[in-house]
């Protein structure tokens, strides 16, 4: 599997991205030199988890029969003074959970495919042209 995205940036920190048939943005906010016409790249990449941990669970809970009503999402990502990252993710759902459920539930987003590959540390090999 490979997944691809095209950037391109003409001035500033303001970026026009390209995924498939999908047009994003991403920039900084007017404090960090940015013209605040998209996201922030770290907002981009909680997004992201955001987005495989719900769609994960959502189809794991589907294939169970399971109901999850709405799937509500907060995530944070912090850096303390000595550098260290974390980032903090909460899950809601507006229907009950059984106590078994909630178990698997925990289990599985710890799986999801994001989140995973946040917690292994992908290397990124970089080249020029």
């Amino acid at each position: 599997m490979a997944t691809h995205v095209h950037l391109v940036s003409h001035d500033g920190v303001f970026q026009e991205i390209e995924a498939r048939q999908h047009r994003l943005t991403a920039d900084e906010p007017l404090n960090n030199h940015g013209s605040d016409k998209g996201p922030a790249p770290y907002e981009l990449l909680l997004a992201s988890l955001a987005a495989c941990s719900s769609a994960t669970l959502r189809l794991y809970a589907d294939r169970k029969g399971w109901t999850l009503g709405t799937i509500k999402a907060d995530l944070t990502f912090s850096r303390d003074k000595d550098g260290n990252e974390r980032i903090e993710r909460v899950i809601g759902f507006s229907e009950r959970l059984t106590d078994e459920q909630m178990e698997r539930i925990r289990d599985i987003i710890e799986k999801t495919p994001v989140t995973k590959t946040l917690k292994r540390g992908t290397p990124i090999a970089t080249r020029f042209e």
